[in-house]
């Protein structure tokens, strides 16, 4: 019994063990399902989370990268519109630099149509001289021709001669000889009084040149400054010019800058302000620094440096010549013409050398050197300011210096030294010979190939003006002038009254340095044939 009740109670604990391990497992799988359920939701929450945050993240940084992508872009459209801005600059500057180019080079073929001008006028003239040439020749032609048939008519009425015919030829003939022994007489009185003046004055003048000689600077109305790099041309220049402008401005001075590597050209006719733009702009390229501010106060400065220059010029002129008691504003007045030039000829020098070769001639003479060497040094002064007033520079200096005290013969120098009035003394005769001998000198002076051509024209159409005159030709530089002339119209004694002449029509006529020598050519040829 006890057997089949533990049996029975062990079949029960089996069972009910069995039922409990169902019910687990049930429970189990129930809880498992449940679990499963609970994390698949969470799962698919989280899922869902992360991948709203990756679409935000994705958003967030699709964001980032357009803004980045739109910034670049502008940082890019600014980057280009610069450049652009740049090259627009640079492409406006060299449009500019072209067209003052070509302004320049239209100025100059203007320069070259009026000189093309002036030498079509000239060979107009020369035609037209050759054209009356031609008349001229042939009217004598025809007058030879009617003199042949006169000369042939009187010989036919030789045999029938009135009383009154043969006086009147009879006096034709006195008065050819006559006309002759006057031609022969003035020609030895002209040699012996030519002969004694000239031993006397080439001794005198001789003797003052070889104790005297000065040096002489060239200069002309151009100055070229040299600049580093073609970049500082630009700069000289400015935007739209306005350097340029201010340095032409501040100095009076044109400043010309062209396709000429390395240089700048100044150009002036008032050597101060030619001097004074050259420096300035010299000083401006060697600081580099180049606005209308800058350039002011460079021109000021150099302005207050060449008055300086000026006076010590003035000064060292004044000890050089060892004069006494000149006013200041005379010796600075003398110092200005350190930079003036007339011909080439530095005006300063010239003054000086004209001083001492005056005192020399004068002691010669024996007059007052001292006072000779004064004049001779003030005698060109009025060239310190002829740009600034109107009149001539002798009269333009002699009230200059007669407002500071000058004696009344230096006064008749400076006012008379071109012949402007008469002379009152010897000494302005004396320092117009000393002018001429230091003017006139070879290498003292030079004129312009223009100048020179239109002298030697002069020169020669006076010659050919002259009766009997067949070809003139000017030589050694228009120092002397050869004139051939018709062997049968003009006799060797009248050849002399022909230079006389052409000399004399030249001194009325022409302006020029030193002197100009007339030689007359004449020439008989006889030809003949053998056949």
């Amino acid at each position: 019994m006890q057997s089949i009740s533990f049996h029975l109670a062990q079949d029960a604990v089996s069972t009910s063990s069995a039922l409990w391990l169902v019910a687990g497992l049930v429970a189990g799988v129930v809880g498992s399902i449940v679990v499963l359920k609970l994390m698949g939701g969470q799962t698919l929450a989280r899922a869902k989370a992360s991948s709203e945050r990756i679409v935000a993240d994705a958003e967030s940084e699709s964001k980032t990268i357009l803004q980045k992508a739109e910034l670049d872009a502008e940082r890019e459209i600014i980057e280009r519109t610069r450049k652009f801005e740049e090259e627009a600059s640079k492409s406006r500057d060299e449009l500019r630099e072209q067209e003052k180019r070509l302004t320049k080079r239209e100025d100059l073929l203007d320069r070259k149509l009026d000189t093309l001008a002036v030498k079509e006028d000239s060979l107009a003239k020369a035609s037209d001289a050759i054209q009356a040439r031609e008349e001229k020749v042939t009217k004598r032609m025809a007058e030879a021709e009617d003199l042949v048939e006169q000369q042939k008519n009187q010989l036919l009425r030789v045999a029938d001669m009135t009383m009154d015919e043969a006086r009147d030829e009879l006096l034709r003939k006195l008065e050819d000889d006559v006309r002759h022994d006057a031609a022969v007489l003035s020609r030895k009185i002209i040699d012996d009084a030519e002969s004694q003046a000239r031993e006397k004055a080439c001794e005198i003048t001789l003797m003052a040149i070889q104790r005297y000689a000065a040096e002489h600077t060239s200069e002309s109305t151009v100055r070229v400054v040299p600049i580093p790099s073609e970049e500082m041309k630009g700069r000289i220049i400015g935007r739209e010019g306005r350097n340029i402008r201010a340095i032409e401005k501040a100095t009076g001075a044109d400043i010309i800058v062209d396709d000429t590597p390395g240089v700048i050209v100044v150009s002036c006719f008032d050597k101060v302000r030619q001097a004074i733009a050259a420096e300035s702009l010299q000083k401006l390229i060697a600081d580099g620094r180049v606005h209308p501010t800058r350039v002011e106060e460079v021109v000021t400065q150099v302005q207050k440096e060449i008055g300086d220059r000026i006076i010590k010029a003035g000064k060292e002129a004044v000890l050089e010549t060892k004069l006494r008691g000149l006013h200041p504003k005379i010796v600075e007045a003398m110092g200005k013409l350190h930079f003036r030039v007339s011909f080439g000829q530095n005006v300063l020098r010239h003054s000086v050398e004209v001083a001492f070769l005056s005192q020399m001639i004068a002691e010669q003479l024996g007059l007052d050197g001292t006072l000779a060497r004064r004049a001779g040094f003030l005698h060109d002064i009025g060239k310190a300011m002829d740009h600034e007033m109107e009149g001539g520079h002798p009269k333009i200096g002699m009230d200059f210096a007669k407002q500071y005290g000058e004696k009344d013969i230096v006064l008749n120098v400076i006012g008379g030294h071109h012949g402007d009035i008469p002379s009152t003394s010897f000494y302005t005769p004396i320092i117009m010979a000393a002018d001429a001998v230091s003017s006139s000198r070879p290498g003292a002076r030079r004129e312009s190939l223009e100048k020179y051509i239109q002298r030697l024209e002069q020169l020669q159409g006076i010659a050919l003006d002259q009766k009997g005159v067949n070809e003139a030709h000017a030589i050694q530089a228009g120092r002397e002038v050869r004139v051939m002339v018709d062997a049968q119209e003009i006799g060797d004694d009248e050849a002399y009254l022909v230079a006389k002449h052409i000399a004399d029509k030249v001194s009325e006529e022409m302006t020029f340095p030193g002197e100009i020598k007339v030689t007359v050519l004449r020439e008989t040829r006889a030809v003949e044939y053998a056949r």
